[in-house]
């Protein structure tokens, strides 16, 4: 029997650099390899491109632009909603009642004009963006854009109080799971995990030979956390520190190559990316945000050593027991002074193996997503 599919996507899924994207794309392969016939719906903008590599994963692929502020602009929906509130879009799904993945709150503003008589619905929900908008203007130094994103938070809590409560809602952690039943009335929500290319751990074990932090450096909250390290911590401790990421700010650069422990790799590669994880004898990764899941976090517990993480980087994600946790600066040196010489050993591999081994296993994962979609 051919079942067919249409996922809409926020953002174009290639290439997955980034959480949400790879969190997409992950899906969509899962899905494609139970043999679904994926129609893929995306919004392109932020010169990610119309990406050739999604064809082999799907059926068809529709391409919408994403409205510009001065015609997404709403007064009573987020822009982030209302600017992809699409008639073309709409008119395509409506063509047939195969069932409907929306990706992120960000798509659902089309759903009272879907034909949804008997058709399968379900909404993944990325995080609460309300508290995510709200740490972005914390987060902010321009004035303008604080304001903005105070009221976006704003209107997307009201707006997701307005959200159907008849559809499933996979969340990507417990907590927001707990979160969208209890604060938002989203009765039929469920935790789905995030898909990642992820699915074994080879962490090695034994010495490595540096710290090592890295994450999207363009992104204001990564750039935080690498300068707080910088300053707050390995300021204080002369072990050898290594921030790498994609687009790091020219002050961060600076900061960097400040002490001559501390250095920066700019713009690595995948490739480059995991060999730096692997390599590492400590994954650093504080988080200045408690929404969601940190696909990072996944990436360095699945492939690199020891973990040292603040309690924001894994609340609601039941992984707590795999990282060393430390509540501020002085905790952090002291945890990474005492792991510096301690080398990483087989037990921890096996709690590793407990604790992601089934939770992240992205094709039991896609079956459990199929049984709310047929």
């Amino acid at each position: 029997m051919n079942r067919h599919l249409h996922i809409v996507c926020l953002d174009t899924p290639w290439p997955a650099d980034y959480g949400g994207a790879i969190d997409m794309l992950y899906r969509i392969k899962a899905l494609y390899e139970e043999g679904i016939k994926i129609h893929l719906h995306y919004f392109s903008y932020n010169a990610r491109g119309n990406p050739n590599e999604l064809n082999q994963f799907c059926e068809s692929i529709h391409i919408y632009k994403r409205k510009k502020v001065h015609r997404g602009f709403s007064f009573r929906l987020p822009y982030i909603v209302s600017s992809r509130i699409n008639s073309s879009l709409i008119e395509n799904l409506n063509r047939d009642n195969y069932p409907i993945l929306l990706e992120g709150v960000h798509c659902t503003g089309i759903l009272p004009s879907i034909k949804a008589d008997n058709r399968k619905i379900v909404i993944r929900l990325h995080n609460d963006e309300s508290a995510y908008y709200r740490h972005l203007a914390r987060t902010e130094k321009s004035w303008f854009k604080k304001i903005y994103f105070l009221n976006e938070s704003r209107l997307l809590q009201k707006y997701q109080h307005s959200l159907p409560n008849n559809l499933p809602y996979a969340c990507i952690t417990t907590a927001d799971t707990l979160l969208f039943k209890e604060k938002y009335g989203l009765h039929h929500s469920f935790f789905l995990p995030a898909f990642t290319p992820y699915q074994q751990v080879n962490g090695m074990e034994g010495q490595g030979s540096f710290c090592l932090y890295h994450g999207n450096l363009s992104v204001p909250e990564n750039e935080k956390a690498a300068t707080w390290l910088l300053e707050k911590v390995f300021s204080k401790i002369k072990i050898p520190f290594v921030v790498a990421g994609k687009n790091p700010s020219k002050k961060l650069e600076t900061l960097a190559h400040l002490y001559l422990h501390t250095c920066i790799v700019a713009n690595p590669s995948d490739t480059e990316i995991n060999d730096l994880i692997q390599k590492a004898h400590i994954n650093i990764l504080p988080s200045f945000s408690d929404t969601g899941i940190k696909i990072k976090l996944l990436h360095a517990l699945f492939e690199g050593r020891h973990c040292v993480v603040n309690e924001a980087m894994v609340q609601g994600t039941g992984l707590e027991a795999a990282c060393h946790i430390g509540a501020n600066a002085d905790a952090f040196a002291s945890i990474i002074m005492q792991l510096h010489h301690l080398p990483y050993a087989e037990e921890e591999t096996k709690l590793r193996k407990r604790l992601l081994g089934d939770l992240y296993n992205t094709a039991s994962n896609a079956r459990q997503l199929i049984q709310y979609l047929y």
